[in-house]
């Protein structure tokens, strides 16, 4: 469906607001009144109510004379909060300020500006404004040829910011000079640009270090100064008229702030973090069964296997909506299920929002009114390229309902996942209406809701359970329901895979950590080994490791040839041993909203330099990564962050930080650094994450001169229960040292959960970039053992088993 297809609502809807055009053009300030925790500003043609969230969140929303504010967020899940503010008059303005933002509003000519501690950020141009939009000019829609008039508000930019944000795009780390779609719109087969995909957002984030979230799900537009005028625009065909500006002292505070305002990302079960088998698809019991021994049969870990659209049906065409195991393909899916569970495998299966009029479950979806409809309050069947279809109307309780039966009767046989396909939806008819709106008022959050049923079904039905909830469509805040979102389905060739540390980076900045690509490429059926074996290795360092494809060439490692499947076997390992890393960053994520991957903005918020750089990134805060997007090459481009030096994870080559360097490239590996003063925890490696635990734990500190004190941690608890950690079911180990002199302390501190017992662990330390044989070691003050080699520059140590809180290791250089 194309994006003009929304002429005749937004013409219905507001044609009757030109009148005001003029009046916003002129609008006066009337005065102010504060009250109920919020600011009422008047003006000629309507209100501004300002409501601080927070000292880094304020609210600003605009209600036109003759209209009431519309309360209802989709977005936003935390409530105000009583914040210390201050209100001042002055002669020609009023200073309305927490003790972060202050909001500045100018009398005549009527503006208001931001702040944050003294900082200006952003200021609105017109405010809330009516444009028309000559897009649907020459359309073939119904009422073709007529301009769009469309809600806008403009900002005023800073001639030098980039601007971030906007969704899942592949258009430069640096957005600005877009005018981006707000569409969910899937792009089959793209490359290294896309400008429209699945998952968009009404976002945008600035390198000044703030944010502004439009709150309003209906479809339009965010115009990134595609004029070059320095403005930033939001246009949308109607709804709400709220904006939240954010702000914070680092980037992690901006986008903390953010995720507090939309909500937390829940910590997914831990085999979330393991390897998954997966293709477009296992077409029978037996293929399936094969696959999952084969890896073990090849001691390569596996911790999910995903049934694609052949698990309800024989054909791609004419079954979708069956969701019911083929009987004849799958006769035993339950004994199946369990036996690959028994391995330590769990499963996952493909669902699609779409009903079609062949399939066996339509005329009960049509009976028990599950679909939405047309005008005539009739189910709207269409075209396309599966077959006649409905669309499951999820905002109607019949729907919401209907779908969740299934897959709780899914659950029942032993499911662990669900993955939603298709959830922008990917053809969603302008003339359908669902229980809360129209198609084009509601699309932008169908995959949100989506997200919702299932997460909340789990929660009322399985409230000890941790969902898996794999879709490529969702809106601002679906992070919350647990969604594992994947960029859709990427061409197979190198500009794919181009794009992908761009796409997961931007959209961590926005909230949504678990952006991921499918490894080796989707679309297309290209065999290239050194592209699947370098997309691999990148996504040992990307959210979720995951390879798919079209099956006339394998995505799993265990059908390629000998040298790719032994390279994607250690990059698989190597995912393994870092589980414990891994899964701290999941739970930092969860409680602070930290993406997992994070681009050099974070490192250095100031150097104009790494504004628009995707090409090397940290994953979590210590290893900085360069992924290998090019075929052939020999060396890569590295820069290296001021703030510390850096080791080579697999050398031990040191470098010294603030500049970018020519690095050689090897075939087992991309380039991957470390910084000094980090703390790495590791484990040994597991067929399945089911017999991981950390008895036993390998812990790398890298030493330096130059740090006097460092610190890292490891999170652990049984990876699969909800809210352990609110729930005291948890343990938290703390890493600091010491530098004085030549004496090196390490300490490690145990923090246990009410509900949680401290296993006996043994600790294998290694310190890395000892130069020379210490004068002594000691553990736990007690002479200990320990090994020293001068070549590779690594001490090591035994830790012995024990169940104590504290363990310090005492080293004299």
């Amino acid at each position: 469906m194309k994006i003009n297809s929304f002429v005749k609502l937004a013409t219905l809807t507001l044609l009757a607001s030109q009148a005001a055009q003029a009046q916003n053009a002129d609008r006066k300030f009337d005065g102010v009144t504060q009250r109920d925790g919020h600011l009422e500003v008047r003006t000629s043609d309507g209100n501004y109510l300002i409501t601080p969230y927070s000292a880094g969140i304020v609210e600003t929303t605009f209600v036109p004379k003759g209209e009431t504010a519309d309360p209802a967020s989709h977005a936003v899940v935390l409530a105000p909060a009583a914040v210390n503010t201050t209100l001042k008059q002055k002669a020609g303005s009023i200073e309305y300020a927490t003790p972060g933002i202050t909001v500045t509003i100018s009398k005549s000519p009527f503006r208001i500006a931001y702040a944050y501690k003294g900082k200006p950020l952003v200021a609105e141009k017109r405010g809330y404004i009516h444009i028309t939009d000559d897009v649907a000019k020459g359309s073939k829609d119904i009422n073709k040829g007529a301009p769009r008039v469309l809600e806008a508000i403009e900002f005023a930019l800073d001639k030098n910011e980039a601007l971030y944000g906007a969704g899942s795009r592949a258009v430069g780390m640096n957005r600005r000079g877009y005018r981006f779609t707000l569409y969910n719109k899937a792009h089959y087969g793209y490359g290294d640009h896309s400008e429209l995909m699945g998952y968009t957002m009404p976002v945008a984030l600035s390198s000044r270090m703030y944010a502004i979230h439009f709150d309003n799900p209906q479809t339009g537009y965010l115009d990134f100064d595609s004029a070059k005028n320095n403005s930033l625009t939001y246009e949308a065909i109607g709804g709400r008229k709220t904006y939240q500006v954010i702000a914070g002292d680092t980037w992690e505070d901006v986008v903390g702030n953010y995720t507090s305002l939309t909500g937390k990302q829940p910590l997914p079960p831990r085999w979330a973090f393991g390897n998954f088998a997966m293709r477009f698809g296992y077409r029978n019991e037996q293929q399936a069964r094969a696959t999952v021994d084969k890896f073990i049969a090849d001691d390569i870990p596996l911790d999910a296997i995903v049934f694609d659209l052949f698990w309800f049906g024989k054909e791609i065409k004419g079954t979708m909506g069956n969701l019911a195991w083929d009987q004849d393909s799958f006769p035993n899916p339950t004994g199946m299920i369990a036996d690959f569970q028994h391995k330590g495998v769990q499963t996952v299966v493909i669902s699609e929002p779409f009903v079609l009029d062949t399939s066996s479950r339509w005329q009960d979806a049509v009976d028990k009114q599950v679909l939405a409809t047309g005008a005539d309050g009739k189910p709207l069947a269409y075209d396309f390229y599966f077959g006649h279809t409905g669309l499951i109307d999820i905002f109607g309780k019949q729907g919401k309902d209907w779908l969740w039966d299934i897959y709780k009767g899914l659950h029942q046989q032993g499911v662990k996942g669900v993955w939603g396909d298709l959830g922008e939806p990917e053809v969603h008819p302008t003339e359908a209406r669902h229980a809360t709106g129209s198609a084009d008022q509601l699309h932008n959050i169908y995959g949100h809701q989506w997200a919702r049923l299932v997460a909340e079904g789990y929660q009322r039905d399985f409230p000890n359970e941790r969902p898996f909830i794999l879709m490529r469509a969702g809106y601002s805040g679906t992070q919350r329901y647990g969604i594992m979102p994947w960029s859709g389905d990427v061409n197979r060739g190198w500009d794919g895979l181009q794009s992908q540390p761009e796409i997961s980076l931007q959209m961590g900045m926005q909230g949504v950590g678990y952006m991921h690509s499918d490894l080796g490429g989707f679309a297309n059926p290209v065999l290239d080994n050194e592209l699947y074996q370098r997309w691999l290795q990148y996504g040992v360092f990307q959210p979720v490791f995951r390879p798919h494809a079209q099956d006339e060439v394998p995505s799993e490692p265990v059908y390629r040839e000998d040298r790719t499947r032994a390279l994607a076997r250690e990059a698989i390992r190597l995912r393994y041993r870092l589980l414990p890393y891994n899964y701290t960053l999941g739970f930092d994520n969860n409680q602070q909203g930290l993406p997992l991957m994070r681009p050099m903005l974070y490192e250095e918020p100031g150097n104009a330099k790494v504004r628009a750089m995707s090409s090397t990134y940290l994953w979590g805060k210590d290893f900085l990564v360069t992924p290998v997007l090019r075929q052939g090459a020999t060396t890569a481009e590295v820069y290296f962050p001021a703030r510390s030096a850096w080791f080579d994870f697999y050398t031990g080559e040191k470098q010294a930080g603030g500049a970018t360097r020519s690095v050689a490239l090897t075939p087992d590996h991309v380039p991957v650094y470390v910084r000094a003063g980090a703390f790495i925890p590791m484990a040994k490696v597991v067929q399945s994450t089911r017999d991981y635990n950390t008895r036993h734990i390998e812990l790398h500190y890298w030493h330096d001169a130059s740090v006097k004190a460092g610190s890292g941690k490891l999170y652990d608890d049984d990876g699969l229960t909800a809210q352990a950690y609110e729930q005291g079911k948890y343990e938290l180990l703390r890493f600091t040292s010491k530098l004085q002199g030549t004496a090196l302390s390490l300490r490690v501190e145990s923090e246990l959960g009410k509900q949680y017992q401290r296993p006996e662990r043994g600790i294998a330390l290694t310190v890395h970039n000892v130069t020379a044989a210490p004068s002594s070691v000691r553990i736990d003050g007690r002479v200990a053992v320990f090994a020293w080699d001068e070549a590779a520059r690594l001490l090591t140590v035994e830790l012995p088993a024990s169940d104590q809180a504290s363990r310090s290791v005492d080293i004299l250089l």
